[in-house]
Parts: C-alpha cells; sequence; structure tokens
C-alpha cells in the first residue's frame, strides 16, 4: 500500500467518522492528530466552529513530558482531561481523524477518560 493509498483512506474515514458527530458548546469534539514523533487533541465547537483549547506534545505544558510516545500520549490525554474539567466540560465526542484506534490515539483516549472526561 503506497504513502498515497493511505492518505486517501485516512481521507475517506475521516470524512465518514465526522458525519457521525458535531461538537457542540456542551459536548465538544476531541480531535486527534497523529504525526510520526508528536501527537495533538483539541476541543472543537463546531456550531461556532472554534478550538476551545488544545493541547499537544509541543505545547508548553506538554513539552517536558518524557517516556515512550505511548506514554507521552496518555499524559497529553490526561492534560486535555483535565484542562476540560476546568472549562466544565465533562462528555466529549471522540474523533479519532481517521486514525485507527490504536496505538497511541487508545492510550491518549485511556488519559483522558482516567482524568474523568466522558465519551
Amino acid at each position: 500500500m503506497g504513502q498515497n493509498e493511505k492518505t486517501m483512506r485516512r481521507r475517506k474515514v475521516k470524512l465518514r467518522s465526522r458525519t457521525r458527530g458535531q461538537g457542540t458548546a456542551e459536548t465538544p469534539r476531541l480531535c486527534v492528530y497523529r504525526s510520526v514523533s508528536q501527537i495533538y487533541a483539541q476541543l472543537i465547537d463546531d456550531v461556532t466552529g472554534s478550538t476551545m483549547l488544545a493541547v499537544s506534545s509541543m505545547s508548553k505544558d506538554g513539552r517536558d513530558l518524557s517516556g515512550t510516545k505511548s506514554e507521552v500520549s496518555r499524559s497529553v490525554g490526561k492534560l486535555v482531561g483535565e484542562k476540560a474539567l476546568e472549562k466544565g466540560i465533562t462528555k466529549v465526542i471522540f474523533d479519532r481523524n481517521g486514525f485507527r484506534y490504536h496505538g497511541r490515539v487508545k492510550a491518549l483516549a485511556d488519559g483522558a477518560r482516567e482524568a474523568g472526561l466522558v465519551f
């Protein structure tokens, strides 16, 4: 499977999953992006089209995290959960953004659940 085929597959899955759930101010969409070395998570309100909060392994909070990529992803998930609870958000819609629910994406979701988010 070539790189272009992988990209097209991910784009199709991403569009399919986007039709299932729209984020609102009460239940925003937790969107995950996974690059080769970093992981990013955003809480998005699709009604207004705005990002409510964003955390990544590159952000000020996540920069000092160490360990394997999966451990860092779990920590980023915990950071997202803690910041969401500070803003009064307890329920989210999980958007894996076309990535398989496995490895670092699953670790981020588990970390967010540990912090208290429900999805």
